[in-house]
């Protein structure tokens, strides 16, 4: 697809291997809603232009089909990449609509793995201003029975919802504790300074003692 001229100037902008996120949200700014551009940029294939795309989207002209391709392309990026482009058009698109946020809610037995990845990271995200939900027992059976043998990018979103609700569910908290105990999973990884550890029993404790919980 030839880009307009329009589009090709954007490009240009951003087409630079030192571009930064903070680069990409200016352009944003300025640019506040532009779906035809977006989707203009989106057709490059390139990692940056896919990014700003995601921001200036108007999420009322995504159809399901829309979404379904925006995915599917998504899915040939590298592992870096490709759960960058899926949380943020979870973060900048998909949680800003009622419809949109009923179609993440049908993805939990997705055959893509990316899909099911928002669905977790959605259920997480729900959880982690302390906002109790009421399905948490439903959700935590499940992670139980299928954390070990998921993709690892699902994994990890499996794994958040977890925390948050070990945290904030004091009824769960062993239970989540003993999850992670089990499964092992991120156990002794290096975190940045400043982050709480992914492993469920050390975030668990972190976490809830900062909230006093």
């Amino acid at each position: 697809m030839k880009l307009s001229a329009k589009a090709e100037n954007i490009f240009a902008q951003i087409s630079d291997k030192n571009t930064k996120l903070g680069d990409l949200r200016k352009i944003a700014k300025k640019i506040k809603k532009d779906h035809k551009l977006a989707m203009e940029l989106w057709s490059s294939g390139v990692f940056f232009a896919r990014q700003l795309a995601l921001l200036i989207m108007d999420k009322k002209l995504l159809t399901d089909e829309g979404i379904d391709k925006l995915v599917a392309d998504i899915e040939h990026h590298s592992e870096k990449e490709r759960l960058q482009l899926i949380d943020w058009l979870m973060a900048n698109q998909l949680t800003k609509d009622t419809k949109t946020i009923t179609l993440i809610e049908s993805w939990k037995d997705s055959p893509s793995s990316l899909k099911r990845r928002v669905y977790w990271y959605y259920q997480g995200r729900l959880r982690w201003t302390g906002k109790i939900q009421s399905n948490s027992e439903e959700l935590l059976s499940t992670i139980e029975n299928q954390i070990e043998n998921e993709e690892s990018e699902v994994q990890w979103t499996m794994n958040f919802t977890t925390g948050w609700i070990g945290v904030y569910e004091k009824k769960y908290r062993n239970r989540c504790i003993a999850l992670g105990e089990k499964t092992g999973l991120y156990k002794g990884k290096m975190v940045s300074k400043g982050c709480t550890p992914e492993y469920l029993p050390e975030f668990i404790a972190i976490e809830s003692n900062k909230r006093n919980l």
